[in-house]
């Protein structure tokens, strides 16, 4: 079946997209979080961080790198978190990896 983001990639459901690459796309969170909140996809779709293996790992240094290039695009380079939610108890509601870029206001420690 189908995810959210899957249909997104296929353009199947519209997205406010601010970054596309053969392996990933990036997108403004419709529910946002703060100022910037904007969600990294792999365009491989993974349910969970930890369904990843050790064949993801290009993948995976790719979105690390493409976080901070979306950050600095959006002008919030300097500040902003990744937040990576993995299974339903941590708060992950669509089961495709994504990384949530959050900036644009203070961020507290410890998160929650």
């Amino acid at each position: 079946m189908a995810t959210l983001f899957s249909r997104i990639i296929a353009r199947e459901i519209p997205a406010d997209i601010v970054y596309e690459d053969a392996h990933c796309l990036a997108f403004r969170d419709i529910n946002p979080q703060a100022p910037t909140h904007v969600l990294l996809i792999p365009k491989q779709e993974i349910p969970r961080l930890a369904d990843a293996g050790a064949a993801d790992q290009d993948l995976l240094g790719h979105l690390l790198l493409t976080a901070g290039k979306v950050a600095r695009q959006l002008g919030v380079g300097d500040a902003f978190r990744l937040v990576v939610n993995n299974g339903a108890e941590a708060g992950q509601t669509v089961f495709h990896l994504h990384l949530h870029i959050l900036a644009g206001r203070p961020m507290r420690w410890p998160p929650g």
